[in-house]
Order: C-alpha cells, then sequence, then structure tokens
C-alpha cells in the first residue's frame, strides 16, 4: 500500500511533490491503465477543489473513458468536441475559466464549472489527454497548468 502525505504551502511544492509521488507509484509498472488508475486516485486525492480527476484515452481516433475519480463520466468523445476533444485535436493544453463559455462544451457532470485538460503526447502519438475538473469558476491557473504539463512529461512514458 501506498501513503504519500503531499502538504504543500504553495502549488509549484504542491506539483513537486504530486510529480514526485507519481514518479514513485508508477517507477517499473509497464501497465498503462494501472498507472493511470492510480494518478487518477493521487490527484484526486492531491488537489483540492477538483469534482474529477482522469484519464481519456486515445483509442482509434476518438477519446473513449480511462481510469477516473469523480461521477460517472460520458465514455466516448470525439475530437475536436468539447474541452478534451479540443486539447486532443490540437494537441495544446486546455485551461477553461468558465465551461459554460466554452463553444461546444460536453457537460458530463452539470457541477463542473472549469477545467483543465493536458495531451498525453509520447513519441509523437497522442496517447489521450488528463481532464481535471473543478466545480469553482476560474480554479486552474497557470501554476496548475505548469505543474500537470510537468507531470505528464514526466510519466507519459509509462501511459503507453
Amino acid at each position: 500500500m501506498y501513503e504519500f502525505k503531499i502538504e504543500a504551502a504553495d502549488k509549484a511544492e504542491l506539483y513537486r511533490q504530486l510529480i514526485e509521488a507519481a514518479d514513485a507509484l508508477t517507477a517499473g509498472e509497464p501497465d498503462a491503465i494501472a498507472n493511470m488508475a492510480n494518478i487518477s486516485a493521487l490527484l484526486w486525492e492531491g488537489l483540492p477543489d477538483l469534482n474529477w480527476a482522469g484519464f481519456y484515452r486515445n483509442v482509434g481516433g476518438e477519446l473513449v473513458l480511462g481510469p477516473f475519480q469523480g461521477k460517472a463520466a460520458c465514455i466516448r468523445i470525439p475530437f475536436g468536441k468539447g474541452v478534451c476533444g479540443t486539447a486532443a485535436q490540437t494537441r495544446q493544453v486546455q485551461c477553461i475559466e468558465d465551461v459554460h463559455a466554452f463553444p461546444g462544451h460536453i457537460a458530463c457532470d452539470s457541477a463542473s464549472a472549469s477545467e483543465l485538460v493536458v495531451p498525453i503526447v509520447h513519441q509523437g502519438q497522442l496517447l489521450g489527454v488528463l481532464d481535471l475538473d473543478s466545480p469553482s469558476p476560474a480554479r486552474f491557473d497557470e501554476e496548475d497548468v505548469r505543474g500537470c504539463v510537468a507531470l505528464i512529461e514526466k510519466i507519459a512514458s509509462r501511459l503507453a
């Protein structure tokens, strides 16, 4: 059993600790689904003010629900649709302050107000996306973007 005490006075330190824990959780484990499951749980426990934390996997050119923490979610998302599909199609981070103002937003959970989606790319291939939702508007900022991008860069090869 793993137990991580992630306590930080600021976001930079919080993400440093999350990345260190994610590295430890996934080190030596070749199964991508198991690694996604543990990372989802880690983020759910470590990041405040989330109502969903998880992954969508690139399966045949569409996003398919992967391991997550939170309420039941949309199972399939076409590339280019919603925040996750936009991140997958453009391979660019989406940090959305108000999801209700995002054109084509897919409301899997009506409680979600803001969202951060990070594409997972390994050796030029899009593996999927990391998706974080919050019930608070403008919950995510540039520090969250930097932290989540650094996390995905650290573990992307373990999600392949």
